[in-house]
């Protein structure tokens, strides 16, 4: 979406926006997910993650109930929604595939198609968008790292070697059907609920064996 500039609204202004807040906060949740990526405690970067994919849902939400909004604010929280998801999940997976791989050189194609696969598909998504209310056309990037951090449940049944290979596995299969021409579905408001169980479920199991 395009709209004239206008001088009254400066670049903090839309900080007031309480969708834009709770999607800066979900980029807070991806980028503290980086930096334990990068340091090593990949399950504390799978909470960070799985926060910020939370916050991303909750934005959503309310956007969508939210009567006063202007069309400034509709369009420069879109903008701001998109550049997060580039961050949170398909810059976090890559780093944490390279990291997890002991920046081993192997993994650099996988992390390399990973952001470049998700750069596509939010370019795909900003242009022509979804293909009815309900439906995606692929699956949506969000997608990747809730069931990253599932997969994470059976880490300490196989060697780090091992599982580092798998997981560039699973991470490129997903990359496939992100950019498929594949119908998915788009999660309701009552699927919010689940996903905040799953989140705290999920950071408490984690937050406990790290």
């Amino acid at each position: 979406m395009t709209v004239k500039h206008n001088s009254e609204y400066t670049m903090l202004y839309f900080l007031k926006d309480l969708p834009n807040i709770c999607s800066l906060t979900g980029l807070l949740s991806s980028f503290i997910g980086i930096y334990f990526s990068i340091t090593g405690k990949y399950l504390y970067a799978l909470i960070g993650v799985l926060w910020s994919v939370l916050f991303d849902w909750a934005d959503g939400i309310i956007a969508r109930n939210l009567k006063n909004r202007t069309d400034y604010q509709r369009a420069v929280g879109a903008q701001l929604d998109s550049l997060i998801d580039i961050v949170s999940f398909s810059i976090f997976p890559a780093i944490f595939l390279l990291s997890y791989g002991k920046f081993n050189p192997l993994f650099l194609p996988g992390a390399f198609l990973i952001v470049s696969g998700g750069a596509l598909r939010l370019s795909y998504f900003n242009v022509f968008g979804m293909i009815d209310k309900t439906t995606y056309r692929g699956l949506a990037l969000d997608n990747n790292v809730i069931i990253l951090s599932f997969v994470f449940i059976f880490e300490r049944f196989f060697s780090h070697q091992i599982f580092s290979v798998f997981i560039y596995i699973v991470l490129m299969f997903l990359l496939v059907f992100n950019l498929a021409p594949v119908r998915t579905c788009k999660f309701g408001e009552k699927c919010f609920y689940i996903l905040v169980a799953y989140t705290i479920i999920m950071s408490i199991y984690f937050a406990r064996i790290q």
